[in-house]
């Protein structure tokens, strides 16, 4: 019994990801084609995007990261982020770590910052789950305080793990991504959105 759900459970893990690296992708085709990043939010709940009129004030966070670096929002003023919240015993955030990472080799160097928000593991552990799944941006540790993702209450809160956010270039949310990443297609087009309008 216990062999045959193990199986099942990879198969459904197997299948998401495969819907997320399709290049047919029904959740990325449904997104508007124009591009812009006007209120979305996906059948399911999971994705939503924020039209740029709507997003209100810019977030204010700091931390450490699990190198030991002093980071805040300021340091990234101007530029387009894309935060995702994670621990690393969680299974979802274990299954979308390399699509991410593709994204941030991808959008990296078009100026576009990844970083994650840890919110349970020490530094080391934080560092072995990225050198283990080739994440090479780095995570803030948010586990004793909490405090990057309380900056984001009453804005666009991160209540799942995993969540995914895209910052724009005045550190605002300018969309969600609830739970695990299954079209990293659209989160490409939402990145491309957003660091359009800075042009």
């Amino acid at each position: 019994m216990r062999a045959r759900t193990a199986v099942a459970l990879i198969a459904v893990a197997a299948s998401l990801m495969l819907a997320g690296c399709t290049s047919n992708d029904g959740l990325a085709n449904s997104y508007n084609s124009t591009g812009d990043t006007g209120n979305y939010v996906s059948t399911d709940g999971a994705t939503k995007t924020i039209a740029s009129a709507d997003r209100g004030a810019a977030v204010s966070w700091s931390g450490t990261t699990d190198a030991g670096s002093k980071v805040s929002s300021a340091d990234y003023s101007g530029k387009v982020m894309v935060l995702n919240f994670w621990y690393a015993s969680c299974p979802p955030c274990r299954l979308e770590a390399k699509d991410l990472e593709k994204l941030n080799q991808k959008y990296s160097t078009e100026g576009v910052v990844f970083l994650g928000v840890n919110v349970s593991d020490s530094g080391s552990t934080a560092l072995s789950f990225e050198q283990s799944h080739g994440v090479t941006y780095p995570s803030i540790l948010d586990a004793d305080q909490g405090a990057v993702k309380l900056a984001f209450t009453g804005k666009v809160a991160p209540n799942a793990v995993p969540t995914t956010l895209i910052i724009d270039g005045k550190g605002r949310v300018a969309a969600r991504f609830s739970g695990l990443i299954t079209s990293p297609s659209l989160v490409g087009q939402i990145i491309e959105s957003t660091q359009a309008e800075k042009s």
